[in-house]
């Protein structure tokens, strides 16, 4: 049974139509296909789908991102990677089945791969806590991500989570601590790592995973700090807003990509990655492939510099460097202010020495 989203009406009757048409034996009083009728349907399903996916706001994109038939990160790993072999467990605690983690063959070469996974029904989604992973899921990440660099292994994620799981017990047990540790260690790794945003990218339970070499979206991903509906209570004390709240949040893929948080979207088929699995793994596929090769040239403190580069460049873009190419150093860059001083330091310390003669003078008199 397909499940459609609530501004997909129009699509859902003419899909209806459609099937109905495919098989006439169904309806009393048909016994052959209408081919010219059947083409008619389908070129109209075609425009509408080109029509509403075509103008979505971002509200509309999160409902999609949210879609309970879009291909979950075990979907990608099964058809994606071959010889995948499952590692459990972060030596501490237990084991988090809201991601899957191991090492794979991808096209011929050894990769570490680690998935946040929703869920597929109701049971699984239990189990896999919904795709909120808890302190021992980042700690089994951490633990195999040092191991895949030791050994110089790349690292390919996929996100997909509302957040990190907000519970006491994962709080008594260090959450916060936890993701800062991944994201230490995510970015100190010296080997490629590739993270594809492949529904919610939610607040710091995806950027845990997500501070990667390359970050790549899905055309209908979002990746924010917040979800709509949490930014919404917060700021307005009304849920009701999260239109307003997505919009100024920049969580779709377009915003994100102008604003050069993210390195690179995939298209995704006509009416979302759910309609046609085939064509999307495909896409991801060839995404993958290629920017793994862009990093075969480079040796590992490039690889380290480039993700560092990276990041510091966000938000730069109207600051006071003009060279942002090589950010790798921390040290404090000389704007023209602090030129103006190092040129006129005898000047100004003149000056400051009259000034205080002068105070010196009036206290006395």
């Amino acid at each position: 049974m397909k499940n459609y989203l609530n501004f997909e009406a129009d699509i859902k009757n003419l899909e209806s139509e459609l099937d109905k048409l495919k098989d006439p034996y169904n309806e009393g009083g048909l016994s052959e296909v209408d081919t010219n009728r059947i083409s008619k349907t389908q070129e109209e399903l075609d425009n509408k789908l080109n029509e509403i996916y075509s103008s979505l706001d971002p509200w509309q994109t999160t409902m999609v991102a949210r879609h309970e038939d879009r291909p979950k990160s075990k979907f990608f790993i099964d058809n994606l990677f071959e010889d995948f072999i499952s590692l459990a467990g972060d030596r501490y605690y237990g084991e988090d089945k809201s991601v899957i983690s191991g090492f794979a063959k991808f096209n011929g070469q050894s990769v570490l791969v680690i998935g946040q996974e929703k869920g597929e029904d109701l049971e699984s989604r239990i189990e896999r806590n919904f795709g909120m992973m808890r302190p021992e899921g980042y700690r089994k990440t951490i633990r195999l991500m040092e191991l895949a660099n030791k050994f110089n292994i790349p690292i390919i994620t996929f996100i997909d989570t509302p957040g990190a799981y907000p519970g006491v017990g994962a709080e008594e047990r260090g959450q916060a601590e936890a993701i800062a540790k991944s994201i230490e260690c995510c970015m100190k790794l010296k080997v490629p790592t590739l993270s594809v945003i492949i529904g919610e990218g939610g607040s710091g339970g995806a950027i845990a995973l997500a501070s990667s070499s390359k970050v790549i979206m899905l055309e209908n991903a979002i990746y924010s700090v917040i979800s709509p509906e949490g930014c919404a209570t917060i700021l307005w004390r009304d849920p009701k807003k999260m239109l307003d709240a997505a919009r100024a949040m920049k969580l779709s893929a377009k915003d994100l990509y102008d604003l050069k948080i993210i390195d690179e979207i995939i298209q995704e088929p006509l009416g979302g990655a759910h309609r046609d699995r085939s064509l999307i793994l495909k896409n991801v596929r060839e995404s993958i492939l290629k920017n793994l090769n862009s990093f075969k040239e480079m040796s590992a403190e490039e690889i380290f510099d480039q993700r560092k580069n990276k990041f510091l460049k966000i938000g730069r873009s109207k600051g006071f460097i003009n060279n942002l190419e090589n950010l790798s150093s921390l040290e404090n860059k000389k704007n023209n202010m602090n030129q103006f001083f190092i040129n006129n330091k005898r000047n100004i310390f003149l000056f400051a020495a009259f000034l205080s003669l002068l105070s010196f003078l009036y206290i006395l008199l």
